[in-house]
C-alpha cells in the first residue's frame, strides 16, 4: 500500500498504524540497527588544531577552537558540508514530507492574542494560520479591524520579525523593534499611529532592551557598544541606558545610566511608572539578582535614590499610586511577594509587605486598579484578585487545570483579558469583568486537533537524592503502556524559568503520531521558587541532570516507554541538559536532540552576554573547584570513544545568544568519537537565531526533520502499512 499519513483527527487509526510497524521486544536491537544502516553517513572531515588552554595548572585541549570564528571561510565551508550531509540523510526518510503535512495542518489555524487598549484603539496580534509572522491589528469601538503592522512585509522569507512594540502615553506614537535573522541586535522604528508615517530615522544596534515611554515625548532603551569583532559572538558586558527624545537623532540620545567604568552591569533595564512620574532602573551582573534605583521625573535635576543596593535578590515595579510604589521582589521571600514603599524613602529597610509570600510562587500583574496574583501550584495556575490595600477580593475561577496568564491593563480599564492553555487545549482567551469577577469566552480557536482524545496527567517521582519532582505526561487516551511508545522527554532546568502546561501545534503533531510527551519540572527552574532554582545552580547543577535522568527512568519503569523508544529534547540551557545527560548516560535513550545548547562550559562566558549566566553556572575562571566541576559535566569535554544515541544537534547561524560554536564543537567531537552505528548529525538553520521570531515555514521544516529523524532511529520505517 502506498505510504499515506492519516489526517489529523484520526488519532486512533494513526496510533494503530504506528504501533503495528514497531518491532517486537526481541527484534528491537536488530531492527533499530537495520533502520539506521539503511541510510549510510559519511561525515565531512573536521580539521583538528593544537589549541591548549591552561586552567589552574591543568592543560585542556580545544582542537575545534577554529569553529568559533563565525566569519571565517573555513567555518562557512564546514557548515555547508555538514548541512549537505544532514539534508541528504533526512531526504531519505520516506515519511518526512508526510510529517510536514501533518504539522502544517495542525499549525494552520487562526491564532489571536489577548487584546489591549492604547489611545482610541484596541490592538491585538493575529496569525491566519500559515503566515510566517503574526500581524498586529487594531480597531476602534464598533469599527472593523485593520492592519496596524504586518511583519510579513519586512522581508520576503519572513526572517525579519517584530521583536517588541510599545506606545506613548496617549497612544499617538508607537515604537517597535525588528530582528533580522533572529539576531538579538535590533532596530527601533517610531511611527505616528494616526498617519502611520515614520518619525525620524530608526535607532540602530539596540540589544536586550525594552522601550519605556515617558509621556509622549520619548522613551528609554538599553544597549551595548557595538563590538569591533563579530557582532554575533564578541563579548558584550556593559549595558547602558539611553533616553531618546522624539524628533532628535540617535547621536543626541541622553546617557542615563551605566556609562562609567566604575562599575559594569551586563543587564540594565528601565520602567516608567504608569503615571509617568517615576523611572526605576534595574542594574544586574547576571540573570538573577539586581540593584534598583529611582528617579522622580517631575524633578529632573534630582539625583538617584537607592531602592536596593545589592544583587542578592530581584525587584521590579508593579505599579504606583501617587507617592506609593508597589514592588515585586524575592528579597527574603524565595516564592516572591508584593511590597509597598514611599518613593521619598524607597530603600529595602522601609518596605512593607502587601501580599506576603506563600508556599507557592507568585506572578502578579495589575489592571483596573487591582492586582491579579497568579500562583503556580505544582506548575498549575491559580489566580486571586486583590485591591491595592492588599485585601483579597476573590478567587478567579479558571476553566480547568492549566496555565493562565496575560492578566493586565491600564488603571482605568473595566475589563481585562487572560489566556488559558494546557497541553491539549489551544490557547483560549477569556474576558474578565474586573468589578464582578465574571469570565466570558472571548476567542476559542478552531483547530484540526481533538483534545478530548488525549489526556494529561501529573505524576511525581523521586530523584537520585530523594527530591520529589513533578512531571506532566500527555498521550492518547487509548495508549497502552507496554514500553513501546515513542516518547519525547523535554526539559529545561535553569534560570528560574518554569515549564507550565501550554499548547503547541508541534507537540500536538507528536501526539497525533502516537507519541507520548513528558515534561518534568526539574530543579533549576522556578516552579517552586528561588530555592528550587538555586538547587540547580553552580555546584548543584548535577541535580538538574539527575532529575532528568530520574524522569526517564520513571517513564521506563512504568512502561510508558523504553530506552529504545525514548528521545531526549531541550533547547538553550535545555540543550546543555540533553548534552550532559547523553554523555553521562549514553544508554538511557535512543535519540538525543540538543538544540542551540550551551555545550562548552569552560568558554561559554567569553561569548556575547554569556558572562551574565554565571549565577547559574559559575565560570571556569572563578576557582579551581568550579573549573573542575564544570569540566566534569561540560558536554564538549566529556565525549568518549563509546556508543552514543542517534543525535541531531540543531543550531542557527545568527544565534548571538548561545553562539553556534557550542553546537559546532560538540557535533564535531561526537562525530570523532561515536563508536556505535547511530548517526551524529548537525542541522544548522540559516538566517535564524536563538528561536524567537522563527518563521512558520521554518518551524514546519524543523519539526518534520526532528520527528522524522527521531522515529526513523527508533526503528519505525513507515507510518502506514
Amino acid at each position: 500500500m502506498q505510504t499515506k499519513l492519516i489526517k489529523t483527527g484520526l488519532s486512533v487509526a494513526l496510533l494503530t498504524a504506528l504501533m503495528a510497524c514497531q518491532p517486537k521486544p526481541e527484534q528491537q536491537a536488530s531492527d533499530t540497527q537495520s533502520a539506521q544502516e539503511d541510510i549510510r553517513v559519511t561525515y565531512p572531515v573536521t580539521a583538528k588544531g593544537d589549541v591548549i588552554d591552561t586552567y589552574f595548572g591543568q592543560q585542556v585541549a580545544d582542537p575545534y577552537r577554529w569553529l568559533e570564528d563565525d566569519r571565517s571561510a573555513e567555518t562557512e565551508a564546514w557548515v555547508k558540508a555538514q548541512n549537505e550531509v544532514t539534508q541528504d540523510y533526512l531526504a531519505q526518510i520516506p515519511y518526512r514530507s508526510d510529517i510536514a503535512s501533518l504539522v502544517r495542518d495542525l499549525i494552520n489555524y487562526e491564532r489571536v492574542s489577548a487584546p489591549f487598549k492604547e489611545g482610541d484603539y484596541t490592538y491585538f496580534y493575529k496569525n491566519d494560520g500559515l503566515q510566517n509572522q503574526s500581524v498586529v491589528y487594531r480597531q476602534k469601538e464598533g469599527g472593523e479591524p485593520e492592519v496596524f503592522i504586518d511583519p510579513n512585509q519586512f522581508s520576503e522569507d519572513g526572517t525579519v520579525s517584530l521583536a517588541g512594540l510599545a506606545f506613548s502615553e496617549d497612544g499617538s506614537l508607537a515604537s517597535y523593534q525588528t530582528s533580522t535573522g533572529g539576531s538579538d541586535w535590533r532596530e527601533v522604528y517610531v511611527i505616528n499611529t494616526d498617519t502611520m508615517e515614520q518619525v525620524g530615522e530608526p535607532l540602530q544596534d539596540v540589544k536586550f532592551s525594552g522601550m519605556s515611554w515617558y509621556k509622549n515625548e520619548g522613551f528609554y532603551y538599553s544597549s551595548y557598544d557595538k563590538p569591533e569583532g563579530s557582532e554575533l559572538s564578541e563579548k558584550t558586558d556593559q549595558h547602558k541606558l539611553y533616553y531618546h527624545q522624539i524628533g532628535t537623532p540617535q547621536s543626541a540620545d541622553i546617557k542615563v545610566f551605566g556609562h562609567t567604568d566604575a562599575e559594569k552591569h551586563r543587564y540594565v533595564g528601565s520602567q516608567v511608572s504608569d503615571d509617568g512620574r517615576f523611572l526605576l532602573v534595574s542594574a544586574a551582573e547576571s540573570t538573577s539578582g539586581n540593584k534598583a534605583f529611582l528617579k522622580d521625573l517631575e524633578q529632573p535635576d534630582s539625583g538617584w535614590k537607592t531602592v536596593k543596593a545589592d544583587l542578592g535578590a530581584d525587584v521590579y515595579m508593579l505599579t504606583n499610586k501617587g507617592d506609593t510604589l508597589y514592588l515585586v521582589t524575592n528579597h527574603e521571600a524565595p516564592n516572591t511577594k508584593v511590597v509597598t514603599v514611599s518613593a521619598s524613602a524607597p530603600g529595602v529597610e522601609n518596605w512593607q509587605d502587601l501580599i506576603a509570600e506563600t508556599d507557592s510562587v507568585l506572578v502578579p500583574s495589575t489592571a483596573g486598579g487591582f492586582i491579579f496574583a497568579e500562583y503556580m501550584v505544582d506548575a498549575i495556575s491559580k489566580v486571586y484578585q486583590y485591591d491595592l490595600d492588599g485585601n483579597q477580593v476573590r478567587t478567579i475561577e479558571l476553566p480547568g487545570l492549566g496555565n493562565a496568564g496575560s492578566f493586565g491593563g491600564k488603571a482605568d480599564d473595566t475589563q481585562t483579558y487572560y489566556t488559558f492553555t494546557n497541553y491539549t487545549t489551544p490557547t483560549t482567551i477569556y474576558s474578565l469583568d474586573i468589578a464582578e469577577g465574571k469570565s466570558a469566552l472571548f476567542n476559542k480557536p478552531e483547530i484540526a486537533f481533538d483534545g478530548s482524545q488525549f489526556v494529561s496527567e501529573q505524576v511525581f517521582f523521586n530523584s537520585k537524592d530523594g527530591t520529589r519532582v513533578p512531571m506532566i505526561i500527555t498521550h492518547h487516551k487509548d495508549t497502552v503502556l507496554d514500553g513501546k511508545n515513542p516518547t519525547l522527554l523535554y526539559g529545561y532546568g535553569g534560570f528560574n524559568i518554569s515549564l507550565s502546561p501550554r499548547f503547541s501545534s508541534t507537540v500536538a503533531a507528536w501526539l497525533e503520531l502516537g507519541g507520548i510527551y513528558a515534561v518534568p519540572n526539574i530543579r533549576g527552574g522556578g516552579e517552586y521558587g528561588k530555592a528550587w532554582h538555586n538547587a540547580g545552580t553552580q555546584m548543584q547543577k548535577q541535580n538538574v541532570f539527575d532529575d532528568f535522568i530520574a524522569a526517564a527512568e520513571f517513564l521506563i519503569d512504568k512502561q510508558y516507554t523504553s530506552s529504545q523508544y525514548l528521545a531526549l529534547r531541550g533547547g538553550s540551557n535545555g540543550g546543555l541538559l540533553v548534552g550532559a545527560v547523553m554523555t553521562q548516560r549514553p544508554e538511557l535513550a535512543q535519540v538525543a536532540l540538543p538544540a542551540v545548547g550551551v555545550l562548552d562550559m569552560l568558554r561559554y562566558h567569553t561569548f556575547t552576554a554569556g558572562a551574565g549566566w554565571a549565577y547559574d553556572y559559575g565560570t571556569s575562571e572563578q576557582s579551581e573547584e568550579m573549573f573542575e566541576y564544570l569540566k566534569g559535566y561540560s558536554p564538549v569535554h566529556n565525549v568518549k570513544p563509546i556508543a552514543y544515541p542517534a543525535t541531531m544537534v540543531t543550531t542557527a547561524d545568527h544565534d548571538d545568544r548561545v553562539v553556534p560554536a557550542h553546537s559546532f564543537k560538540f557535533a564535531a567531537t561526537l562525530q570523532e568519537y561515536q563508536q556505535g552505528s547511530n548517526p551524529t548529525l548537525i542541522r544548522i538553520e540559516t538566517d535564524a537565531g536563538h528561536g524567537a521570531g522563527t518563521p512558520t515555514s521554518k518551524v514546519i521544516e524543523q519539526t518534520a526533520d526532528l520527528y522524522g529523524f527521531t522515529l526513523w532511529n527508533m526503528g519505525i520505517k513507515t507510518l502506514d502499512k
